[in-house]
């Protein structure tokens, strides 16, 4: 398999396995953009705090690759329960109309 394929499974394996995933700049504590710390301030927001975060600049695969496995080319990028979200500003407007909350509340996280 070549690295895309391998990168793509590793990518898969991640957003399947865990209810939440939110690929980000940096961390949560210490993001590294302002969309990606908005994103984890609304995932706070929604009282989610276990989840898994992943530093796509930590991580060259994920930052290399994410773009093709769901096509969405920036980043943050939230999953829950396998299906993409979407960014921060989508993260926002569903979490304004209460939507992101009933989804996370689906996640059981």
């Amino acid at each position: 398999m070549d690295a895309k394929t391998i990168a793509l499974e590793k990518i898969k394996k991640t957003v399947t396995e865990n209810p939440v995933v939110l690929y980000m700049k940096g961390t949560p504590q210490f993001p590294q953009c302002g969309f990606s710390g908005r994103a984890a301030q609304v995932l706070k927001a929604c009282g989610v705090d276990k989840y898994v975060s992943v530093n796509v600049l930590a991580d060259q695969e994920a930052y290399d690759y994410l773009k093709f496995y769901a096509d969405f080319p920036t980043f943050p990028q939230l999953y829950i329960k396998g299906q993409l979200i979407g960014g921060s500003d989508i993260m926002i407007s569903m979490y304004e109309q209460g939507e992101l909350q009933k989804l996370l509340e689906t996640a059981a996280v």
